[in-house]
């Protein structure tokens, strides 16, 4: 997508007004229409009253509050939506009104825009076919808050284009979204185990197993989360639960269908009384069933159809914020464990059966295998997914291996003339994985890091050493190990929202996946040792500025530069970096400056500014940053190769080391790292 018409979004109340304000803090225009003013002020005062949290919050300032309500076009004028690129329906869940609202709507927008509907009920399909453009019509449907809540399902309709599904899954991107494919089918994905979860501890409930104090402690212990089932209903409320399982019950039938108890509650609107003690002797049977119940329909669901196995996961970790995903809870219980479970279940429903996904992966007697790595082909152009989003697309083995086996599959084809890397959600990379690191530590098994890295260095030399053309888009957070795959890359493109960085000598250790080599050969010694002894993160125009990628775009963008890139077969011409005055005296700075003054703090500037970018030294690991240093000012006069060598020589010195421990061990407890150069 690369045009500035509006987003239309119809319907004020929580969910319009939410994805409405999402759209415009990303920077696209919004028409925001609901029947009459007083409702959609309303809308605009919800929005304002977030936004002004965010500046509490120090996320946004007054002014970007006042300039993202600028990009708002309240309106009760349904024609206002005339030019719009997509429409968006967020109104009640009434499948005549929303029928009757995309009629209009297709009248009254030009042929080209694409219509969405936000609902959680009903079939894309029956919605498309009161317009006569079922092919660009589909299902988004938005998680609460949409403002702040980052997944949305993707659902096309029979007759929906996969050209319509590919521009909006750009867009989903665009606004800072995770999207995730879903068919057209009840519950989607995640509504489709979630809704089952809170009716089955209802049906506890109601058959004396446990109180609700006990079925919310073993819930939350279970599954990792921060809320039971009840209490999530009190949030979300209480008839919404009703109404959804009432939809599942009558497409999918009786085992889907509302516990009497919840359509009582449900009709009365009645919070659930979360008070008493939880009794720890039942909390087995709790999480038995709870997860019997979860295992089964994320089985069933991939059984039929309507989502990857990855997808089922992502929506959980991300819509629901669950730790690990239902097939990830599979795998930790054992897949034996799992059919015994979901085979007491089916003793109580007779609906239920083992599904033939789970049986036969236990069968196999190995955990399910997730795609972290994904490889899209087209008309010469390959696209390397790292599809991690909710741990930031972070490298670990797994990835590791994923990508080596995706990357060569690419560089092998000789129709394939360029490759992008890229990552999925708001990050292209961030790192490696810092909790499988202190595992490696625990076990006193540093040999693990040493693969790994000895891995992931082989596979960053194949993509640097690559003819084909490699291109890295990043359009959202690299540090560490993402900005060392980057800079494998011939052509670094990023957007606006980008930004890069190397924070290891912050957490003890230092770059050992070529950093320390490709940053200067990137940008010289000065600008390097800046990076990486200050563990300063740069915006993509800054980066710019000094050489560290080649290009910046805006978000929506970045798809058709690539392309363009693309079609021209060759790496565009690298502009020679033009270092404002504030980096030159950055680089003249730390191209001579002593490193034992600058771990002192002892390196001053007349510039305020530079002096502080040099006292940030005096506060990372002074071990990971004497070795960091000799391998950039040997690696620069001996060559890379070299440099790459003593990053993987150096390595189980430095994991060895106190400040790795605490640094590695302070990140992953939100805190800050105390070294002490042992």
């Amino acid at each position: 997508m690369s045009t500035q018409r509006p987003i239309g979004v119809i319907g004020a109340g929580n969910m319009g007004s939410g994805i409405a304000q999402k759209i415009a803090t990303e920077g696209l225009p919004v028409v925001l229409v609901d029947v009459d003013m007083a409702t959609v002020n309303r809308g605009m005062q919800r929005i304002r009253t977030l936004l002004n949290e965010g500046v509490q919050r120090r996320i946004f300032t007054p002014a970007q509050v006042e300039q993202i309500l600028g990009r708002i076009h309240p309106t009760s004028e349904l024609p206002a939506c005339k030019d719009c690129e997509l429409v968006i329906e967020a109104v009640f869940e009434d499948l005549d009104l929303k029928r009757d609202l995309l009629r209009k709507l297709d009248v009254i927008c030009r042929p080209d825009t694409r219509l969405a509907t936000n609902t959680s009920s009903f079939f894309v399909r029956d919605v498309a076919d009161a317009t006569r453009r079922p092919d660009r019509v589909l299902g988004m449907h938005f998680f609460y808050h949409p403002a702040k809540n980052r997944l949305v399902e993707l659902i096309g309709g029979t007759e929906t284009s996969a050209q319509t599904l590919r521009w909006a899954w750009t867009f989903a991107e665009v606004i800072g979204k995770t999207p995730i494919a879903s068919a057209d089918a009840p519950g989607f994905v995640v509504n489709r185990y979630f809704v089952p979860w809170v009716n089955e501890a209802i049906r506890l409930l109601e058959a004396g197993m446990a109180d609700i104090p006990t079925i919310e402690a073993a819930a939350k212990e279970a599954f990792h989360i921060g809320m039971g089932p009840f209490e999530l209903m009190n949030v979300t409320g209480v008839p919404i639960a009703m109404h959804a399982a009432t939809t599942l019950g009558e497409e999918l039938g009786p085992f889907y269908a509302p516990a009497p108890l919840l359509v009582r509650q449900g009709e009365a609107e009645r919070p659930w009384s979360l008070a008493g003690d939880p009794d720890r002797g039942k909390f087995a049977a709790v999480a038995d069933r709870l997860q019997a119940v979860t295992f089964y329909v994320a089985a069933q669901m991939v059984d039929e159809g309507v989502c990857t196995v990855e997808d089922a996961d992502i929506g959980a970790r991300v819509g629901l914020r669950w730790e690990l995903g239902p097939f990830q809870l599979m795998n930790r219980a054992g897949l034996a464990a799992v059919v015994k479970k979901v085979e007491s279940l089916a003793a109580l429903y007779p609906q239920v059966q083992v599904p033939k996904l789970l049986r036969g992966q236990a069968d196999l007697g190995k955990p399910f295998v997730f795609q972290l790595v994904r490889l899209r082909a087209e008309n010469g152009l390959a696209e390397i997914t790292i599809n991690r989003p909710d741990a930031l697309n972070a490298l670990n083995e797994e990835v590791i291996d994923q990508l080596a086996h995706a990357f060569d599959d690419a560089d092998r084809r000789p129709d394939v003339r360029t490759i992008v890397l890229r990552g999925a959600g708001k990050a292209f990379v961030a790192g490696a994985d810092v909790k499988s690191f202190l595992e490696s530590l625990a076990a006193k098994d540093l040999d693990r890091i040493y693969a790994f890295t000895q891995k992931g260095q082989a596979l960053f030399k194949r993509i640097d050493a690559s003819a084909k053309l490699v291109i890295a888009r990043l359009d959202g957070l690299s540090l560490g190990g993402g900005t060392e795959l980057a800079l494998c890359a011939d052509y670094i493109i990023a957007t606006e929202r980008g930004s890069l960085g190397f924070p290891e000598t912050g957490i003890g250790i230092y770059p050992g996946l070529g950093g320390t080599q490709r940053a200067a050969r990137r940008v010289g010694v000065g600008l390097a040792r800046y990076l990486i002894l200050s563990g300063d993160t740069v915006d993509a125009v800054t980066a710019l500025t000094m050489g560290l990628v080649d290009d910046v775009v805006r978000t929506e963008q970045i798809g058709e530069r690539i392309l363009q890139i693309h079609k021209g077969g060759k790496r565009p011409a690298q502009a020679e970096p033009d270092l404002d005055e504030w980096l030159t005296q950055v680089q003249e700075l730390f191209e001579g400056a002593d490193l034992e003054r600058l771990l002192k703090g002892a390196v001053g500037h007349a510039d305020p500014s530079v002096a502080k970018a040099a006292g940030k030294v005096r506060h990372k690991a002074p071990i990971a940053c004497r070795m960091a240093d000799r391998m950039i000012r040997e690696g620069a006069e001996r060559g890379v190769e070299h440099g790459l060598e003593m990053e993987l020589s150096h390595l189980k010195e430095i994991f060895s080391t106190d400040d790795a421990h605490e640094g590695l061990s302070a990140l992953v407890q939100g805190r800050r790292p105390t070294f002490q150069g042992k």
